[in-house]
């Protein structure tokens, strides 16, 4: 199994796309992350849904977790509000490492190695065999490898 026949067609967001459609994406298509990409599709950074529920939290919840458990369910349900005229470069750590890529040739065992490192969900799978920064043609979800690694074991 090479990169290429694994890697499937991703949601994917800019730094400048809306906070509030990233995390529609997420919720709507129940995913563990988004690629992050520039003009030209390649791969910036990964945004863990994490981050986004992350983005959702009130500073001073953050600063004391106790005050979580007073939040009632019609506060918790205004959460989404603090996503409102952000963007997704607004989510992203400002010390970043570089996203998960491999590339078109990568093994099922450089893309488990890769996604295991960066304790991603989703690694970038860029187009061209020999480069990491050409263009992205997909992603390989940990789910998605997990069951062909599964599939091929005959489990």
């Amino acid at each position: 199994m090479r990169a290429r026949e694994l890697a499937v067609e991703f949601p994917v967001v800019t730094p400048d796309s809306s906070a509030m459609d990233a995390a529609r994406l997420l919720a709507e298509h129940h995913l563990p992350g988004l690629i992050v990409v520039d003009g030209r599709r390649r791969p910036l950074a990964v945004l863990p849904a994490s981050q986004v529920m992350g983005s959702l939290i009130p500073r001073y919840v953050k600063d004391d977790p106790n005050l979580a458990r007073v939040y009632d369910e019609g506060h918790a349900d205004r959460l989404c509000a603090n996503l409102e005229g952000r963007r997704v470069a607004d989510m992203l750590p400002d010390a970043r490492e570089a996203p998960p890529i491999v590339d078109a040739d990568a093994t099922a065992m450089e893309i488990a190695q890769v996604m295991a490192s960066a304790r991603s969900p989703v690694v970038a799978v860029a187009d061209d065999a020999r480069r990491t920064d050409a263009p992205m043609i997909g992603v390989v979800t940990a789910s998605a490898l997990l069951g062909r690694l599964l599939a091929a074991a005959g489990h």
